[in-house]
């Protein structure tokens, strides 16, 4: 598969700086980076936490931190200082985008709230990945995955199928937010271009997953007055799982009327098709636990790899359980060339999944490897003009005394 040349991406020439850690935010700025952007990763000394998250082979280079901090570079600030801060005011004044998943008490004590940095660079566009959004009670909360997935009803999904709550075994809120998040920082960068000004652009992780779960589960509660409960019934049905066959499990999904229809001929179960529960789909809703079960019964008479072969050449979706390792042999995997190699200046050979994009049928490229803890400071501050003297200052470890120095205020 070619590449797209790095000039030629979509977000080729755009500076981004990038005060995010965790997840949410440095995952928003990776698929930034993925797009083209220059990334400049700005971190506290003791770089994000998920720098000792997971498996390594050097101090700093975790597993999690592998995983969304590609295509950037690093520069560590500790902001508590004034050379810090003025270091950074620096490199704000020559980007275009200035993001952060600071809370919004911390920003304001370090300097860098909204109105202060587009006051300074009008142009800019300000994003701010918070848990809450500010204008209501819970601004300024901590947030992390477990808590918005109790808090979004993904957790109360898992007790209305399965009778008590449970939580998504990934980090779904971090990154279903950070999707949300990088989609709109691109379509304010398309309003920057369009107005000739700067724009303010804030994502909350809790409504944009209270948003993203209620796309299906708003359901009877659409309507004024509703129509019925909350829940759409086939997601929450208790027989909705992957299904067990003689010697295995595969995933099936019958949808249509047609693909119901001849569902229920391979089965042997023709009855089944004439059944006035399953023959539209408002019956099959309605009877979505009943209709789940028959195939479920129908789907355990013969082995998967049989299942697999019927299902596909009747064209009715299916696909098999795969494990993480089995991924790896995945046949369209392999052929697409997702697992894609890395040689990583000091973590040696890696694999890097493909983001699943293409433009004019061209991959987006690695541009970078994912950066050591502050590896381009001072490569970063000369670029941006700094002397040496500035350099040194701004990246010394002799601590300011003065009006912002305070152990509260963290990044992240």
């Amino acid at each position: 598969m070619p590449e797209i040349p790095a000039s030629d991406l979509p977000l080729a020439g755009l500076r981004v700086i990038d005060l995010t850690s965790v997840l949410f935010g440095p995952y928003t700025t990776q698929m930034l980076g993925d797009l083209g952007a220059e990334v400049i990763k700005v971190e506290a000394p003791d770089g994000d936490v998920t720098r000792a998250i997971g498996p390594s082979r050097h101090p700093g280079m975790a597993a999690a931190f592998l995983g969304s901090n590609r295509n950037k570079r690093s520069i560590v600030l500790d902001l508590k200082r004034a050379p810090a801060r003025d270091a950074l005011w620096q490199l704000v004044a020559g980007a275009d985008m200035f993001v952060h998943n600071i809370r919004p008490q911390k920003v304001a004590r370090l300097g860098f709230t909204p109105d202060a940095v587009l006051a300074r660079k009008p142009d800019i566009v300000y994003g701010a990945l918070h848990g809450y959004l500010e204008e209501g009670p819970y601004a300024g909360r901590p947030a992390y995955d477990d808590v918005i997935q109790g808090e979004c009803g993904v957790a109360h999904a898992f007790a209305l199928r399965d009778g008590e709550p449970a939580l998504a075994p990934t980090v779904i809120a971090d990154k279903s937010a950070g999707l949300v998040a990088a989609t709109a920082l691109t379509a304010a960068l398309v309003k920057r271009f369009r107005r000739g000004r700067g724009v303010y652009v804030e994502v909350g992780m809790f409504e944009a997953m209270a948003a993203y779960t209620l796309v299906e589960h708003q359901f009877g509660a659409s309507f004024v007055p509703p129509e019925g409960p909350a829940g759409y019934t086939r997601v929450i049905s208790a027989e909705r799982r992957p299904y067990r066959t003689r010697d295995g499990y595969l995933c099936m999904l019958a949808y249509t009327d047609r693909q119901w229809q001849a569902f229920w001929q391979l089965a042997g179960r023709p009855e089944m098709a004439r059944d006035a529960r399953f023959t539209t789909m408002a019956e099959r809703t309605r009877n979505i636990d009943v209709l789940y079960a028959a195939a479920g019964s129908a789907l355990a008479e013969r082995t998967t790899e049989a299942w697999l072969a019927l299902l596909t050449e009747a064209e009715i979706p299916c696909g098999r359980i795969n494990t993480f390792e089995d991924l790896r042999g995945d046949s369209h995997l392999g052929a697409i060339g997702f697992f894609r190699p890395l040689a990583h200046p000091s973590e040696g050979a890696l694999e890097v999944p493909d983001p699943g994009v293409r433009f004019d049928r061209a991959a987006l490229p690695l541009r970078h490897p994912q950066p050591g803890l502050g590896a381009d400071s001072a490569a970063i501050l000369r670029e941006a003009g700094l002397d040496e003297a500035a350099i040194t200052a701004a990246l010394g470890t002799a601590r300011d005394t003065d009006a912002a120095d305070d152990p509260s205020v963290n990044i992240g």
